[in-house]
């Protein structure tokens, strides 16, 4: 192999290129989690500060959110998750981390609340989902109230066009679906989470 690169010098450009390119993708491939995590440390920021603002308590009380409005902050203690949940589950929205299915209940009401969020990419923030059990908490906090679900199931896998999670669920008031892709980093399969409303919704003032 050492003799034939020497009498081609072509060959042997074209395996430095080669290793070159190489490189480049596994540095690309090393640096994309970190800068989707930076970047969801940005919006978050950013999200925050939106949540609480004149402008979208009344777009929200108006039901005209946009795409990547920021739309109700999650909390479940047993994974010491608290991320901020955007509008809309496009490409762009999803770079918040979580993102609400629109087609799906508003937060505390009746019905069913879809949220879909990233396991390994732009802040994870479902990247532990799978940790939890019958009766974890998972608190929603929007900007006009809050209220509590309790997980009624273990996680479960379906099928990622299985649309039928979504649906409402005749026999409860309320409930909450959390969708994440599974097993981590692949899109194969989709991993659930469900869970119920367990206290009325709480306004603020």
């Amino acid at each position: 192999m050492i003799s034939y690169l020497r009498q081609y010098p072509a060959a042997r450009r074209a395996l430095s290129a080669a290793s070159v390119v190489l490189a480049l993708a596994a540095v690309g491939m090393l640096a994309y989690p970190l800068y989707s995590n930076l970047h969801d440390w940005w919006l978050q920021r950013r999200l925050a500060r939106q949540i609480n603002s004149t402008e979208l308590v009344d777009r929200y009380r108006g039901n005209s959110l946009r795409d990547g409005d920021a739309l109700t902050n999650i909390k479940i203690p047993r994974l010491g998750l608290e991320t901020t949940v955007v509008q809309g589950i496009s490409s762009s929205a999803l770079r918040a981390g979580a993102g609400h299915y629109p087609s799906t209940s508003l937060p505390c009401e009746g019905g069913n609340v879809a949220i879909a969020g990233h396991r390994t990419t732009y802040g994870k923030p479902f990247a532990d989902v799978d940790r939890l059990a019958e009766g974890d908490e998972i608190v929603l906090e929007t900007p006009v109230g809050s209220c509590i679900y309790k997980v009624n199931r273990a996680p479960f896998v379906t099928g990622p066009r299985d649309w039928s999670v979504l649906g409402n669920i005749a026999t409860q008031p309320g409930t909450l679906t959390l969708t994440t892709c599974h097993p981590k980093g692949s899109a194969r399969e989709r991993l659930i989470v469900q869970a119920v409303l367990t206290s009325p919704p709480v306004n603020r003032v």
